[in-house]
Order: structure tokens, then C-alpha cells, then sequence
């Protein structure tokens, strides 16, 4: 496998493999930003209102994952 190959799948690992909801909502806020900044409207909001969302339900998943009964 070629280098580039290997970097290209290391990235997509690291960015979508852990959890790909948390890299939806990363592309989704960004192009919210860059939507709102095109259009004139200060958009500096978006991009921390997006981070402590996608943290708060990534924590929410992971918790509630942990907390059922193994079998």
C-alpha cells in the first residue's frame, strides 16, 4: 500500500472511525459557519455552540453504553 494510501486511511480512521455522528456534525457545523460568513452574519458562534454540543452527546452515548447490564 502507498504511503499517501496509508495517511489518507489513517486520517479517516481517526476522524470518522471513532464516531462518525461527532464527524457529521463537525462538517455540518462548518458549513453552517461558512454559510452565515458568506452571507454577511458574524458566525464565530456556531463553531463553539457546535463543539460542546457534539461533546455533550458524545458523552451522553458513551455513558449510556456503559451502563447496560453485560451479558
Amino acid at each position: 500500500m502507498s504511503r499517501a494510501r496509508v495517511v489518507l486511511a489513517g486520517a479517516w480512521e481517526l476522524v470518522v472511525g471513532e464516531d462518525w455522528r461527532a464527524a457529521v456534525g463537525v462538517v455540518l457545523a462548518l458549513s453552517l459557519t461558512a454559510l452565515l460568513a458568506d452571507a454577511g452574519i458574524a458566525a464565530w458562534w456556531v463553531m463553539p455552540l457546535a463543539v460542546a454540543g457534539l461533546l455533550s452527546l458524545s458523552v451522553w452515548r458513551t455513558a449510556r453504553a456503559a451502563a447496560r447490564p453485560r451479558e
